[in-house]
């Protein structure tokens, strides 16, 4: 069954059980509880860097996609309670199957997973059956069983770079982390274009004018972002990746081109220093946050861990077929 149709069939169940109307504690409480909760249950809490920041300061782990598989493999705890989006949770349920997996909102997706239909890639595939594909980690259980490795924009030019030199490439679903990826390793490769609407929302000219109105800043971007934003940028890495930059560098100003949850340990890594989110196209907004990842809430974080749901449950041929493509992701580093 497709997964898409496994979310809604859970999410319409969820919803007629009134699960989001359960009672919760208060605010004053809330983060004891959880903390007490997770004891019980022997629970573990991933959490990613976009992640609000009451969410990152509770989190067992903290990372970028990369980080976070490695752990969901390494992980003897009963349950694992993943505060991200719906493809980082299927990623631990399929390198780690025994281990029950729950999000605390199972309608928090992915715009850029969604961008790449598994029905219509399948066909994409089928036009190029000499290619292998490499497929960014940031897609559904679907299409990572039909890739033949995984990558994430931290290890995405090391994968790209394992392969040989006369191997055709297929890379889905990001067509601009392709575009960097052909940049930076001198691949011809074959695009998907999917794209990441967060990271596709930064305006140019609007940070050409941040620029001037503070000279002294480093601007650095996510690969994720389109190609005349990478193209002025002094530094395009991934999460850690930029992390790792701005505690390093001379600069101690720096306007940053990926989801605004960053902000809060770059902040926390680097408290002498000054982190401007680059501004978007929408003048409603100050900075480019995923709506997805902000669907998870303390509220939520506490339901599911008290009901252990909603869970996710993934078809066992899936898993495996799924599997296989990031185990040698890992294998590669």
């Amino acid at each position: 069954m497709d997964t898409k149709l496994n979310l809604k069939i859970a999410t319409t169940t969820l919803a007629a059980r009134g699960y989001l109307n359960l009672p919760v504690p208060s605010r004053d409480t809330i983060v004891s509880e959880i903390k007490l909760l997770k004891k019980e249950k022997n629970a573990v809490i991933l959490a990613h860097y976009y992640q609000n920041k009451d969410i990152q300061e509770l989190a067992d782990y903290l990372g970028d996609s990369l980080y976070l598989a490695k752990i969901a493999a390494e992980v003897e705890a009963d349950m694992i309670v993943f505060a991200g989006v719906h493809f980082m949770a299927e990623t631990a349920k399929i390198i780690n199957p025994t281990k029950k997996v729950v999000l605390p909102d199972l309608k928090a997706g992915c715009s850029l997973a969604d961008s790449c239909p598994p029905a219509d890639f399948k066909k994409f595939k089928e036009q190029h059956p000499e290619a292998l594909v490499v497929t960014y980690i940031n897609c559904s259980a679907d299409i990572k069983a039909l890739s033949d490795i995984v990558c994430t924009s931290s290890n995405a030019v090391q994968i790209i770079e394992s392969i040989p030199k006369d191997k055709q490439i297929i890379f889905a679903p990001d067509k601009n982390l392709g575009r960097y990826l052909i940049k930076e390793t001198g691949r011809d490769m074959i695009l998907w274009e999917g794209s990441c609407i967060v990271h596709e929302a930064f305006s140019f000219e609007k940070i050409v004018t941040l620029f001037k109105e503070h000279p002294q800043a480093k601007f650095i971007a996510h690969p994720e972002s389109e190609s005349q934003v990478l193209d002025v940028a002094h530094y395009v890495g991934s999460t850690s990746g930029l992390l790792k930059f701005v505690k390093e560098d001379d600069a101690t100003e720096f306007i940053v081109a990926t989801e605004a949850g960053i902000l809060h340990e770059m902040q926390k890594r680097a408290p002498h220093k000054t982190f401007i989110p680059a501004p978007v196209e929408d003048d409603t907004c100050a900075c480019s946050e995923c709506a997805f990842m902000k669907l998870n809430t303390l509220e939520k974080l506490y339901l599911c861990l008290e009901h252990e749901l909603p869970e996710i449950l993934l078809e066992e041929n899936l898993m495996i077929q799924a599997r296989l493509p990031i185990e040698r992701m890992l294998e590669i580093g």
